[in-house]
């Protein structure tokens, strides 16, 4: 029988909407039951657990069919991600702060809680916020716009309000992925009046956050936001393309962690990939452990490299007749 404190624990974390917290019980409910030797339980329990979305679970006010956030469990770690030695300094710095809040606050001081992330898009602007969220150890909430925008924009607002009401009762990161959608400048003779509302509804819910709730937005087009915006946020980083050593260290890390022989020069290797965004880089090695996986060339894919990178040359020329149309 599980231990009466891990039921209970299941119970009131559901109960509340604590979904990592209800996570982790249930996964240390699953690891009693192994040691236990009851397997065919512990495999119910896992599948049970892991059924429908792998990696998240949604919020859910109380208007029925009202998807507000949606939570993802971090699983990212600052560690994992190449970073600018700055950038990982401000962030190690920022997680300090709410780690030892209770210092801060004896000083009458309170912790940074807002970041705002820029850069072109595939630089890893989503996977630092999910790292942050992991080293605070809190929730990690990603808004939904196609639910909070509303086909009539008084609606947004309100729905806006009901999302900071609901984050207010927890310590939790609240993630804007592409913030300039609702974040955008006011004086844009384009937007309508209602937009310009919203976004002044926006500003004010965020200036009256407690310092409990950290808000990390990112966005790919900075140009496009509010002036007001970026005075809301202490912590503003730029997430740069990866430059080649960037890319060196990237492909030297892929290579350790699946142990995949390259059996190439990695220099020309990052030298190919300079212009490419982090995101694309990791495509191209999948893509290459992928079919060394299919043709078994764990300990020797020189080959499939060199294929790959026929292909990069391929795409780019692509890439470089259709950016020609458009001039």
């Amino acid at each position: 029988m599980a231990r009466a404190d891990i039921l209970i624990s299941l119970i009131k974390s559901a109960h509340s909407g604590d979904m990592v917290t209800f996570r982790r019980r249930a996964e240390s409910l699953i690891a009693e039951e192994r040691e236990k030797k009851h397997n065919i339980l512990a495999d119910r329990l896992s599948a049970a657990l892991n059924n429908g979305s792998k990696n998240g679970v949604a919020y859910r006010s109380n208007e029925k069919g009202f998807d507000l956030l949606f939570e993802v469990i971090p699983e990212k770690q600052i560690e994992d991600l190449i970073l600018d030695h700055r950038i990982l300094k401000i962030c190690n710095e920022f997680t300090e702060e709410h780690h030892r809040v209770d210092l801060l606050r004896s000083y009458g001081v309170e912790p940074r809680n807002r970041i705002l992330l820029a850069g072109p898009p595939g630089n890893g602007k989503t996977s630092l916020a999910e790292a942050i969220a992991n080293s605070l150890m809190y929730p990690f909430f990603v808004v939904r716009y196609e639910n909070i925008i509303g086909s009539f924009l008084g609606e947004t607002a309100t729905k806006l309000q009901k999302t900071f009401d609901y984050v207010k009762t927890r310590n939790c990161v609240l993630f804007f992925d592409e913030f300039d959608t609702i974040g955008k400048e006011r004086g844009d003779t384009k937007e309508t009046g209602e937009i310009k509302r919203v976004v002044s509804s926006l500003l004010l819910q965020i200036d009256r956050l407690p310092s409990y709730v950290v808000v990390i937005t990112a966005s790919n087009h900075p140009e496009l936001l509010d002036k007001a915006v970026w005075r809301r946020f202490q912590v503003r980083l730029n997430m740069d393309m990866p430059d080649k050593k960037n890319i060196k260290e990237y492909i030297d890390r892929f290579k350790s962690r699946t142990e995949v022989n390259f059996n190439y020069d990695v220099n020309k290797i990052a030298n190919k990939l300079i212009g490419y965004s982090f995101a694309e880089v990791e495509d191209f090695c999948v893509d290459i452990l992928r079919r060394a996986v299919l043709e078994k060339k764990h300990e020797n894919a020189k080959s499939i490299v060199a294929d790959k990178l026929k292909q990069l040359q391929v795409r780019f020329d692509i890439n470089k007749v259709k950016q020609n149309k458009q001039d």
